[in-house]
């Protein structure tokens, strides 16, 4: 599932602000890097059912992890977690609590960059 609504995608960031502002609401970046392309996950349990909140990015100038590195947030995604084959995106049903947090997390990460 996509949140396109909050609009976060096409926005620019310095890397360090991005990061800054992902972990300061529970986002994690643990390794989830190449030197172009980043992501930040928060990680929903559910009733027993793991989602995932994705927040991908990537790089316009400079290299991934350094601080100055200037980059461009995607579409945010919801995905379910399937052990042991990985996270769905496509074609599931999400409970309404778990879309309400999403985008809740998502609106505070806009406000936190949009302050920055």
């Amino acid at each position: 599932m996509k949140f396109e609504h909050i609009e976060l995608a096409d926005k620019e960031s310095k890397f360090e602000t991005l990061r800054y502002a992902a972990e300061s609401i529970g986002f994690i970046h643990a390794g989830q890097w190449d030197y172009r392309r980043v992501t930040f996950d928060y990680k929903i349990i559910n009733q027993g059912d793991v989602y995932y909140l994705r927040v991908p990015a990537y790089a316009i100038k400079g290299d991934i992890p350094k601080d100055d590195t200037i980059v461009k947030l995607m579409t945010p995604m919801l995905g379910k977690h399937y052990y042991p084959h990985g996270v769905e995106y496509e074609g599931e049903t999400f409970p309404q609590p778990i879309i309400d947090k999403c985008n809740k997390k998502l609106e505070l990460l806009k406000k936190i960059l949009e302050t920055n």
